[in-house]
């Protein structure tokens, strides 16, 4: 079995528990692999690997944050991710500092006897002719070239063919209930626990419109943008690509899934840290 590691960067804690887990991994006799920043944080050269190569990993540790969770989401495939947060109860990083090294030795043993036991969380992805957008974890965002008045786009949003809205707005959000505390939030959006199977629509300072929705999660959601000047989609707020307009935008749910190992995380715990 191969074990990823991925620590925070910048962040010696996060690099001192990678520490510990690496050699939780060494004692169990089964090999580790380090990003390359963490192996520079750990001077341990030899275990490097390039993160996108861990979807070979039979299980990756994340320590750190969500967004380190995110990231190594994005490049592990389907492997089974265990998020070890630094002492901030987080929505995917559910292991406590205190317990990740007692968390990684119950996950091997776990995947020595017939596997691991993973949740699964999905992701979107967003398509417009030949282009595809990276898949995102949290949210889509289909919005104009920038925000604010005198900005936005003119938009009609579809699901599965029978429209929902239109009109003008600074754009509008497809989250998966793990981004309903995102991005979605911070628009009014609602809340969605993790075990509802569903993703939220929800306009962006829209002028009329209608409130954010949440619809079933096989749902195709079409943003149809009629302004020449096209429409920016952003993936998890990292990926961004600028499309020619009038363009229609599809958003669906892609696969692979994420598969999230170990402890699970309390939800309404979690939601503490928003408070």
């Amino acid at each position: 079995m191969k074990v990823g590691i991925v620590a925070r960067k910048g962040s010696e804690r996060a690099a001192s528990l990678a520490a510990t887990l690496r050699d939780v991994v060494v004692d169990a006799g089964e090999a580790v692999w380090l990003d390359a920043e963490t192996a520079a944080a750990l001077d341990a050269g030899d275990d490097a690997r390039p993160v996108d190569a861990f979807d070979d990993c039979g299980l990756v540790v994340a320590v750190g944050g969500d967004g380190t969770f995110l990231f190594v989401a994005r490049n592990a495939g389907d492997t089974p991710i265990v998020g070890v947060n630094l002492g901030e109860v987080g929505f995917l990083n559910a292991v406590p500092p205190d317990a990740a090294a007692a968390a990684l030795r119950a996950e091997i043993r776990s995947f020595r006897h017939g596997g691991l036991d993973v949740r699964e969380a999905p992701r979107l992805a967003a398509s417009a002719g030949d282009w595809t957008s990276t898949p995102a974890a949290n949210e889509v965002v289909v919005q104009g070239d920038r925000r604010g008045p005198g900005a936005g786009v003119e938009y009609e949003v579809r699901v599965d063919g029978s429209r929902y809205s239109k009109g003008h707005a600074d754009g509008v959000i497809v989250a998966t209930p793990t981004g309903s505390t995102a991005y979605n939030l911070s628009e009014r959006g609602p809340l969605v626990h993790p075990d509802v199977d569903g993703l939220v629509v929800n306009e962006m300072a829209a002028e009329g419109g209608m409130p954010p929705l949440v619809v079933d999660e096989d749902a195709e959601v079409t943003v149809a943008v009629s302004d020449e000047a096209g429409a920016t989609v952003v993936s998890d707020g990292r990926d961004t690509a600028a499309l020619a307009g009038p363009v229609e935008v599809t958003v669906e749910r892609t696969a692979p899934p994420i598969r999230v190992a170990g402890p699970p995380s309390d939800f309404f715990e979690a939601l503490g840290k928003l408070s």
